[in-house]
């Protein structure tokens, strides 16, 4: 039993220092999304809140943030 258990412990050991490094993602850029745009012409919708329409448009995009959210935890 105990030989097996070795063996165990040496095949996992080697499994994990053997295993491949995967690479950090890209962070996604403003330039990868694909938005529709609004052209010149076309209504406008002013819609406060959630609402399902046929037709829509991005007219506005914004409050992107571009670093990490930190959050002090700890004692209360």
């Amino acid at each position: 039993m105990w030989v097996q258990l070795a063996i165990a412990v040496v095949s996992y050991a080697v499994s994990y220092f053997l295993a491949p490094t995967p690479k950090a993602p890209k962070p996604a850029a403003f330039e990868d999304v694909d938005f529709p745009l609004a052209e010149e012409g076309t209504e406008q919708y002013v819609i406060f809140g959630d609402c399902w329409t046929q037709d829509w448009v991005v007219l506005a995009v914004g409050n992107y943030r571009t670093s990490a959210i930190r959050k002090k935890g700890g004692k209360k």
